[in-house]
């Protein structure tokens, strides 16, 4: 029997019935699936926070790995159910936005709509397609069943416009994207921007602005801060973040995800 893991990330906690309840039809459809989670922890209905936690881990995961991920504020709409396959994984999801950071940085072999009612548990409209159609729909995908077979092909998929930094010779502006449960702030800025200033501008201070403070320090890891000392950093999956040693930046600051970052070569005094 097939053997691949098969990875939850939802919005559902785990003090109630639904994630088991999705477990359970998938072992009942391939008892030797493998299934990990994610997160179930993702604020109720943040399709940008749950589509930020998959980007931020899929990539470590083994080739074939099926993503199965639900925060579906529209469930039982007539949004599409997407399946994609990339050059190593299978996402299958809501057409709502929650795949746009992960396919935007993979390059898709197929997409297609999950439409095919022999893959799923009922034909009816439900209140639980996470269990009744998605969870069955991966559970059968993890068997060998051919993509063509799920559905008809798309040449489209939902974007939620995540935010783009813009880049200047001397400046560079950029959002907080995601706030960890440390209070760190990750930004949509590259870690090694600040190290591209410092080079190309080496008599010049570079400072990176974020709400009213003025962050001067640059640590290589969060031990090499002082206690109690706001820093930038490039954290774990490359992007520039915010931190405060031992505390929460996001509170010191009053920073939260969507506000203006902007890293600033100034003038030399």
């Amino acid at each position: 029997m097939r053997q691949p893991t098969i990875a939850l990330l939802t919005d559902f906690g785990l003090a109630d019935f639904f994630v088991a309840s999705m477990k359970g039809t998938i072992l009942s459809i391939n008892p030797f699936a493998k299934i990990v989670d994610l997160s179930h922890d993702v604020r109720s209905f943040d399709i940008r926070v749950g589509g930020f936690l998959l980007f931020g881990c899929y990539r470590f995961f083994p080739a074939e790995t099926i993503f199965l991920a639900v925060v579906d504020p529209r469930v039982g709409s007539a949004r599409r159910l997407l399946l994609a396959e990339t050059e190593r994984y299978f996402f299958i999801a809501p057409d709502n936005g929650i795949l746009a950071q992960a396919l935007e940085n993979e390059s898709i072999k197929s997409l297609r709509e999950l439409r095919n009612e022999k893959f799923f548990l009922t034909s009816e409209r439900t209140t639980f397609e996470g269990r009744d159609r998605m969870a069955p729909a991966a559970a059968w995908l993890s068997l060998g069943i051919p993509l063509d077979e799920f559905g008809p092909e798309l040449n489209d998929y939902q974007k939620l416009g995540f935010p783009k930094p813009v880049f200047g010779e001397t400046e560079a502006a950029g959002v907080v994207v995601f706030q960890d449960k440390f209070g760190n702030l990750v930004t949509n800025l590259p870690g090694h921007l600040v190290d591209i200033f410092r080079e190309k501008h080496a008599s010049r201070p570079v400072v990176l602005v974020a709400g009213k403070q003025e962050i001067s320090h640059f640590r290589k890891t969060y031990a090499a801060a002082q206690k109690g000392e706001i820093f930038a950093i490039a954290g774990s999956i490359g992007s520039l973040e915010i931190a405060l040693r031992e505390g929460d930046a996001s509170k010191k600051l009053n920073l939260k995800p969507g506000d203006e970052v902007r890293i600033i070569v100034k003038t030399k005094t």
